[in-house]
């Protein structure tokens, strides 16, 4: 009699299986056009354009751009890996004060979006910023002739800024390493003679290399999709190549190759990054006790709370500081409708593009959790290539197909109807919410993954058992033990979407601002002190996720 019963509840769950399956089938092939539509449709570009400007691009654009971009990423690199490798050490092996509070709050100017840090960095550091005055005021100098202070305005600028604001990439990666290797190694270095900078360099630094790997590759990402912080620093990425090739030229074929070189450096970016986080388990996997924390002279804990507290000032203190100063100076500023609009706009898209991507990513590992198909896990790796593709890249491969698409709508109503669609994508928010919906797929999709990583399958055969079938496990089963993975995606898509610039400024349509582009056109009119409250709102929104993921211990990584 029970087999009886098994047999039937496992016909039962078959035939809806197979009922679910039909119907994705379709909406899979659909949600894979949608994700590669951007890189289609640059290559289709590329192939049928007639334009032979790749003569000029070589002799005039590429020569600067190429070497700007690959310099701002070497100069990224290199500060993020010192500073947050160096960080992460600090904190997860030695005992000075303040270092729990060191250990999340060193995470804070990721909130940051680099073209804030980029505009409160050049007010602070720039000839009439408070760092220069007080130095000319101290010794005595007139002008900037008396003196030597280096041009904040410069690649070498943008590599220092780029540095404070994205090292948590590496800290978090690098810190969940450290804090996970096992004592015996770092023993039995100890007891060979090694001193601990040897010990740092020659056994902890190697066990870690591939998060390391994974955690530059990031931060370079995020460096080469920046497009208003190396505006205002004068630095000429391949990036803002793109954006200043198809606006300020009117030329849509140099902009459509260059997006497709950004596209092999991000393709080898992202390579790195995959063989990072594949080979992770060489430097964490093990059930050692953690190392024990040495104790150290007074001396050298000071130099371990400045080592720590310089970069947190850097990343954070002075944007908040610059932002706050100038947001009290103009709080007239504050309450102006133009701003209040700028913040329903942000909030309007944040919150569609926040649902949206949520809701695919669930629907996309809830199906390849079911089903078993090898497909649906390939479309769940292609979405996560959309936040590797730099917003103004992602710009160009939609408005193209999509303007192309809403001409060929109207004038088919045109003809049979006599109605006028308009353009109902190209120049509606939906385009907006289309393009941060594919850039940021990948972080509701990785924070879901890892909530279903911890659900056993024993809960969806004891749910078999009972006779629910996918949709009501998907609904009444999987959704409340989820809650926190996907209110965290959540969370975390709605306040990407509201500091996204590249692609909003690209896409929206006319007289449409968001908290970003309101920024970004007050920033470059030299208005930093109207955009302040603005740029505070994000900066603070920003905050909110940083620190409920490290509270909450999301990198799992030791808190204590």
């Amino acid at each position: 009699m029970a087999d009886l019963q098994h047999q039937g509840v496992e016909s039962n769950w078959r035939g809806h299986l197979r009922a679910a399956a039909a119907l994705p089938a379709g909406t899979l092939l659909l949600l894979l056009f949608l994700i590669l539509l951007p890189v289609l449709a640059l290559f289709w570009i590329a192939a049928t354009s007639t334009s032979d400007v790749w003569e000029h691009l070589v002799s005039y654009v590429l020569p600067r751009s190429a070497g700007d971009t690959l310099i701002l990423l070497v100069l990224t690199g290199i500060g993020t890996t010192i500073i947050g490798a160096g960080c992460a050490w600090l904190v997860s092996l030695y005992s000075f004060p303040g270092r729990k509070f060191f250990t999340w709050a060193m995470v804070l100017p990721l909130a940051v979006p680099t073209y804030i840090a980029a505009y409160t960095h050049v007010e602070f550091f720039d000839y009439s910023g408070p760092v220069q005055s007080t130095l000319r005021s101290i010794a005595g100098f007139t002008t900037s002739r008396d003196y030597w202070f280096p041009d904040i305005r410069s690649i070498w600028g943008a590599g220092f800024i780029f540095t404070m604001v994205l090292y948590p990439y590496v800290y978090m990666t690098c810190r969940l390493v450290f804090s996970m290797q096992g004592s015996s190694v770092l023993d039995v270095a100890r007891s060979l003679g090694a001193r601990q900078s040897e010990i740092f360099w020659r056994v902890a630094m190697p066990m870690a290399r591939p998060a390391l790997a994974a955690g530059v590759a990031l931060a370079m990402m995020e460096a080469l999709n920046d497009i208003g912080a190396v505006e205002i620093l004068g630095v000429k990425t391949l990036t803002y190549a793109v954006f200043e090739t198809w606006l300020n030229r009117d030329n849509l074929a140099g902009a459509v190759q260059l997006a497709l070189l950004t596209l092999i450096i991000i393709a080898a970016l992202v390579y790195v990054e995959r063989r990072g986080r594949q080979r992770r388990s060489y430097a964490a996997a093990t059930r050692e006790r953690p190392p024990a924390r040495l104790q150290l002279s007074p001396s050298k804990q000071l130099a371990c709370l400045i080592a720590c507290t310089l970069p947190l000032l850097l990343g954070l203190g002075i944007p908040l500081w610059i932002l706050g100063t100038y947001a009290t100076r103009r709080l007239e500023n504050a309450f102006t409708p133009e701003l209040a609009t700028a913040a329903a706009n942000s909030f309007y898209v944040a919150l569609i593009t926040a649902i949206v991507a949520t809701s695919v990513a669930y629907f996309i590992l809830q199906l390849a959790r079911i089903s078993k198909r090898p497909e649906v896990g390939t479309i769940g790796r292609i979405a996560g290539l959309g936040y590797a593709i730099p917003g103004t890249v992602l710009a160009v491969g939609l408005l193209v197909p999509l303007a192309g698409f809403d001409n060929w709508l109207d004038d088919l109503m045109r003809r049979y109807f006599n109605i006028s669609t308009g353009l109902l994508f190209s120049g509606s928010v939906a385009i907006v919410v289309y393009a941060c919906t594919l850039r940021f797929l990948a972080v509701a999709y990785g924070t879901i993954e890892a909530g279903f990583l911890r659900v056993s399958p024993n809960i969806d055969m004891a749910a078999r058992a009972l006779g629910r079938g996918p949709t009501a496990m998907a609904w009444q089963v999987h959704r409340p033990i989820l809650t926190r993975a996907l209110s965290v995606a959540f969370l975390l898509v709605f306040v990407e979407t509201m500091k996204e610039l590249s692609a909003t400024l690209l896409l929206r349509p006319f007289n449409f601002e968001t908290l970003a582009t309101f920024v970004y056109d007050r920033a470059t009119q030299s208005a930093l002190e109207e955009a302040a409250a603005a740029s505070l709102i994000i900066v603070l929104m920003g905050l909110v996720p940083v620190v409920l993921l490290t509270r909450l211990g999301i990198d799992g990584s030791r808190s204590d």
